[in-house]
């Protein structure tokens, strides 16, 4: 690696270099956001010769994703196989001196326009006066000049000012033109390092994520003479199909891993950024079919209709793996070990740690499900209905939590009121206390009883309904109260309540308001549909 250069560029130097496109804002700087004011005082610094801090820039042949023109103005490309400069610090220093030696109209962001032509020399100033200003409103015709026209006006329009003013013209013109504009370059080095040097430099902003820097190493402009690569647009693009599916809520995160897990059999952070760019733009739609197959998995064979119910994110991609390797529908041996391995992943809170490491330990798993061996475990699961009862705790925060959810949503739950299939969308499973999760004995008719909230709010006392029954028509009432009243409108309440994995209503202690009964019948329940999923050996 070469080591830092100090260099320096003067006006019409740093100024060529930007109009001719070899000095860039890559994506991943925030926004301008100096104001005209700023601008100008920095610009007055400038006038005084006083030091204005160095830009440090980056120079290398890596063309990345959509780069920023200085101030947004549209700049010409870099040259084809010539070095590019990304600003890695100063862009907001240096867009301010660009848009007001240049005289432009920023558009920002919010599509606010600001017209950096309006900042003026005061050539009445001394130099322990604002010599650059945007108020010109107390000054008095030919008493200032705009800072563009200073530099590029003719000697005819410069000429037209008081000759008492011409040594200032001259002087600030001058001053301008020779300032030496400090910087450091540093050369040959990868992206990640790059990265990690804006990041150190911005302490106080947010770190740049993985994908935020893959978006940034994979791009390939279409002009290249390639069909062109634009990771944010891909993730864009595949998130907006999932969405037909229910599955939007997936991070970017795991198409990353999954990728990295194809090419390197590993998705640690140091080993996704040295994937090479033509490997991993190869391997994207191989990854992306992957993971289609496994979202369809999901909800067609373990009936998790819908991506916030997945106990982790990440259980995606060992699936998405699976069918990487074989794209064939799975064997019925196949279908029971992946769902053993889905549950045992779930239930054993297997990605609550190190993700990354275990998800390297558990493709070689599926690797063996694909060549139809039975891979071993080396974490102990506890489905009994005491272990469900003792850490049952209901938070959708845990995976332990949410598998058992999916076990519910598996049974694709009825309305108690009418039979109805209850809709089970993202936008509302997001939160325990959403009034979809209902508590079938309600806390607040147990609290009445003298039972505790921690006994209530379990995970065997939690069935799926839809907003309106919940609130409208349970709310704090005994269970022997309203399921009497739903039992009177639903002739098919008894097939109902299979489907919430709730038996005979008296067996179950409802008809007595028996929580005791009901917790642990309920408990044995879910246990039941649990270790029908798992393979003992």
């Amino acid at each position: 690696m070469e080591l830092p250069t100090p260099t320096h560029k003067n006006h019409t130097s740093l100024m060529s270099s930007i109009k001719e496109g070899q000095v860039k804002i890559p994506q991943f700087q925030r926004d301008f956001v100096w104001k005209i004011e700023d601008a100008a005082k920095l610009l007055d610094s400038v006038v005084k010769g006083y030091p204005i801090g160095t830009f440090i820039f980056w120079k290398t042949q890596e063309r990345l994703r959509s780069v920023r023109d200085i101030g947004n103005i549209h700049l010409p490309p870099a040259k084809e196989n010539d070095f590019v400069t990304y600003v890695l610090d100063g862009q907001q220093r240096l867009t301010s001196l660009f848009a007001a030696f240049e005289g432009l109209e920023i558009t920002r962001e919010s599509g606010k326009k600001e017209n950096f032509a309006n900042i003026y020399i005061n050539l009445k100033a001394t130099e322990s006066e604002e010599i650059v200003t945007t108020d010109v409103t107390y000054l008095d015709d030919m008493t200032f000049i705009r800072l563009k026209e200073l530099l590029g006006g003719s000697i005819r329009t410069l000429g037209e000012f008081p000759e008492k003013y011409h040594n200032n013209l001259d002087e600030y013109k001058r001053r301008i033109e020779a300032y030496d504009f400090p910087i450091i370059e540093i050369a040959s080095l990868p992206i990640d390092v790059a990265t990690e040097i804006f990041t150190r430099l911005n302490v106080g902003g947010k770190p740049l994520t993985v994908f935020e820097i893959m978006v940034a190493k994979t791009y390939i402009h279409a002009d290249d003479g390639e069909s062109g690569f634009d990771l944010s647009e891909e993730c864009n693009t595949l998130l907006l199909d999932l969405e037909r599916s229910d599955y939007e809520t997936i991070p970017e995160q795991v198409f990353l891993q999954l990728v990295s897990l194809i090419l390197e059999k590993d998705c640690r952070r140091q080993t996704i950024l040295k994937l090479e760019r033509d490997a991993f733009v190869r391997t994207w739609p191989k990854a992306i079919d992957g993971i289609k197959a496994a979202v369809d998995h999901f909800r067609s064979v373990l009936r998790i209709p819908v991506s916030q119910l997945l106990p982790y994110p990440s259980l995606l991609v060992p699936i998405a793996y699976f069918f990487h390797r074989q794209p064939d529908r799975p064997t019925p041996q196949q279908n029971k070990e992946l769902e053993n391995f889905f549950w045992r992943c779930s239930l054993g809170e297997r990605y609550s740690g190190s993700v990354d490491s275990s998800l390297a330990q558990d493709i070689k798993r599926i690797d063996q499900i694909v060549q139809g061996e039975s891979p071993d475990y080396d974490w102990e699961i506890d489905v009994s209905p005491e272990s469900l009862i003792r850490n049952g705790e209901f938070s959708t925060g845990r995976s332990f939590v949410k598998a058992i959810l999916c076990i519910l949503a598996h049974q694709q739950p009825k309305s108690f009121d009418n039979n109805g299939i209850v809709r089970i969308g993202n936008d509302w499973l997001k939160r325990s206390n959403s009034k979809n999760y209902h508590h079938f004995f309600p806390r607040a008719f147990l609290r009445r009883k003298g039972i505790d909230d921690s006994l209530a709010n379990n995970i065997v006392n939690i069935t799926i309904v839809d907003d309106y029954l919940n609130k409208r028509e349970i709310g704090a009432k005994a269970p022997s109260e309203y399921m009497k009243k739903f039992q009177g409108e639903n002739p098919n309440i008894v097939e109902t309540m299979k489907t919430h994995l709730i038996g005979d209503l008296s067996e179950f202690g409802i008809d007595t308001d028996d929580y005791d009964t009901f917790r642990q019948k309920r408990a044995e329940a879910i246990s039941a549909e649990i270790e029908r999923r798992i393979i003992r050996k």
